[in-house]
Order: structure tokens, then sequence, then C-alpha cells
């Protein structure tokens, strides 16, 4: 990590007259994190959180230009996208070679069914499925467009690869091929635009405000998600479930970028209109399996427990006690609902619960959590980056030797003994 963040971390405590001892002491942090941060150490993100708070800093503000991002990112050479990455960003030369459409008609409505079977198959986590057809999809959405350059097909093809750029953007997303993931998700953004399918292109911003709030980049993320909130705002009362689910999701964004950059009422105001679209819904509840993800007020509730544990004064017996026997946001709540086990949203909180008990203490519990969202969810699981973070909390607290199970979580997680 370049020295630029310890240099600002140096430049803001001499700002606020404070020592690094008692800048350690208003962080909740050894003494000695400070200094070796100051000193141009690593330092995890929930660590930048902390500091930030006791400087009463934007946590941005300490992660100057140039700064890399206090993330541990995954190596692109261990996941197989070249096929992809050539579909997404084929070379460009002088001339125009290679850029024909196909000699035979496309066959629009068979290329969309193959789209959002895709689609499908990545809300059902078979990310090997995904990868495997998402060249050829891209490839034959390319195709299309190119084939069908004027007249109704040539909408209906530019509306099919704003999809299948979309999935492209949510699945490179998830497995952090960010430069790739924003690349596909400009260009869902601009056909989606192009045909006029706001909610498309909305959603597609959705996942853009994902991808930049894993890169660190709050400031953008909330700014990106606020201002198309603001401009897709539907009247409530007469409003489709389609419009009100993607306007709640950018909520939901906006609210999780403000409170990881210590903006309080930002955050505060994002999850009311979160709440609002979530009530307005009603029965009208967004379906898990539709493209823009299962929304209503259980996820917005998931989701403000999960900003509960980031918050300078946030309560992780909250989490549990709303996530415990027959709360709620429990397991027997979620079952009751008949809501699948398989369903992110609901396993996403289940790592929210696993933090909780991390942070009082409760490895048993923590485990439970992991082990639950395991047995359904491997896949889903091994990346996502709260997994590890728990996983490698409990190994470090375990004062006995560690279990079968955990040296196996901690294989699937790729956390060092």
């Amino acid at each position: 990590m370049s020295n630029d963040l310890g240099e600002n971390v140096r430049k803001y405590r001499r700002l606020a007259g404070l020592t690094q001892e008692a800048l350690a002491y208003a962080a909740g942090l050894a003494p000695s994190t400070v200094a070796k941060l100051e000193q141009g150490g690593n330092v995890r993100i929930e660590t930048l959180h902390a500091l930030a708070r006791a400087l009463h800093v934007k946590t941005s503000q300490l992660m100057a230009s140039g700064t890399p991002q206090p993330l541990r990112e995954e190596d692109p050479t261990k996941v197989g996208l070249v096929e992809l990455r050539n579909a997404l960003t084929p070379p460009v030369g002088l001339s125009d070679a290679g850029s024909d459409g196909p000699d035979e008609e496309p066959n629009l409505s068979g290329l969309l069914e193959v789209v959002r079977g895709g689609s499908a198959a990545y809300d059902s986590d078979r990310f090997g499925t995904v990868a495997t057809k998402l060249p050829e999809i891209i490839r034959d959405s390319n195709s299309a467009v190119a084939y069908f350059d004027t007249g109704e097909e040539h909408v209906n093809a530019l509306s099919a690869r704003a999809e299948a750029y979309l999935l492209g953007g949510r699945y490179l997303t998830q497995v952090r091929q960010y430069d790739l993931a924003y690349h596909a998700l400009s260009g869902s953004i601009h056909d989606a635009r192009e045909v006029g399918d706001t909610n498309t292109a909305a959603y597609a911003i959705v996942i853009m405000s994902w991808l930049l709030l894993r890169q660190g980049r709050f400031d953008d993320a909330e700014r990106l998600a606020t201002e198309t909130a603001d401009m897709i705002e539907p009247r409530i009362s007469k409003a489709e479930p389609e419009r009100l689910a993607v306007w709640g999701w950018l909520a939901l964004q906006a609210a999780a970028a403000a409170v990881r950059n210590n903006s309080a009422d930002n955050a505060a105001e994002a999850r009311r209109i979160a709440a609002s679209a979530a009530s307005g819904l009603g029965v009208k509840s967004v379906n898990a399996r539709h493209r823009y993800g299962r929304f209503d007020r259980a996820v917005a509730s998931m989701k403000e427990l999960e900003d509960e544990l980031i918050r300078e004064d946030g309560d992780p017996y909250r989490v549990i006690e709303d996530s415990a026997g027959r709360a709620p946001l429990s397991d027997r709540s979620m079952k009751a609902a008949g809501i699948s086990e398989t369903d992110k949203e609901w396993n996403r909180h289940r790592l929210t619960v696993a933090t909780a008990y991390l942070k009082v203490g409760d490895l048993e519990n923590a485990m439970d959590r992991l082990t639950a969202v395991q047995y359904v969810n491997g896949e889903w699981l091994r990346h996502q980056r709260t997994a590890r973070d728990v996983m490698e909390g409990i190994a470090r607290r375990r004062k006995r030797t560690l279990t079968r199970e955990m040296r196996q979580m901690m294989t699937l997680l790729g956390v060092a003994a």
C-alpha cells in the first residue's frame, strides 16, 4: 500500500491536535495500529471507518487520489475470463475488419430467452454456468445489434444487449473483476437509455453503485445512486412494482455508501426512501427471480441492520435480537414467509448476523451462521468478503485448536491458517 494513506491520516490527526495514542483511543484501536499505518502499513477498510469517525472526516478523505484502495482484490489470473474479456473488449485497429454482422438473421426472441436464462443461473448461484455462457451471449448480442441496424428489430436487439451487459456486470462485480464489470455496466446503461428502458438503465446503475462501493469510492457511489433515485422517483400510488423496486434498491445503495462514509444524516434519509418504496410495494413485492432482485420490507430492514454494524454507535446486540428466535428477521420467520434458503438477501443477512456474533465474542454462533450459508449457497459464499472477514476473526480469536469444520471453511474462503 502507498504511504499516501498514512500521510493523510497523519495530516488529519495533526489538524485535530491529536497524538497517535489519543487518536487510537478515540477510534478504539491499539496505538501500534495507528503508528504502523502512518508508517505505510496495511489496513482494513473497517479500521479506516473507525479512524475517519474519530477524526470527524469522511472515509474517502483518508483515501487520497493515487492511494490504492484498502481492499484485498482477487487475482484476475485465478478467474477464467479470457473469452469473456475478448467478447467485451475486442481488439480495435485502424480498419473495421471483423465488425460485420452475422450471415444469418439472428433470432431475437431466442437471444432474449438465453440472456434471461443466464440471469436465472446467476440468481441460482450457478456461476460456472454463467462464466461459460456469457462470452457467447455477449458475442451474439453484439452480432444482433450489428445485423439489425434500423427499425424495431434494432431497438429489440439493443434491449437484449442491455440485459446481456447487465448480466455481465453483475457477475463480474460479484467475482471482483471491477474494470471489466464497469465496461459491461456502462454498455448496459448506454443501450438501455438509447431505447428508453429507464428501469433497466437504473438497475444497471444500482450495480454500478455496488461496484463503486466495493472499490471504496463512497462519494461516487452515494452521489450516483442518489441522483438516479431522484430522477426516477415514482408516484407511489400509481407506480409499477418494477419501478418501485429499482427506486428502493437505489436508495439502499445510497444508504450503504453514506453510512460507510460517516454521513449518518444522508444514510437515514436514504433508508427513509427505501422504506417508502417497500411500503408502496406492499403485496406487489417483486419476486426474487425478477431481474431487479427481491425487494420488500424485509430486505430494507436487513440492509438497515447491515448498516447498524458500521455506524459509530452501532449495536451488534440489536442485530442479534432482531434475528433470533421468532424475531422478524430470524431464520424461522423467513421460512414462515416462504422465502427460499438460497435467497441471496437472506444469506447476506446471515453474514451480517455472523458479524454481530463475532463482535460480541460468540464464536460458536458466528460459525453456525457461516455453516448455514455454506450448506445452501457454498459457491456464492466463497465470493463474499464478509464471510472471509468473519472466518479470519474466528480463527484469530479462538484460543483452542481449530475444528475440522473451521479448517474446511478456511479452505473454502481462502483464509490462511
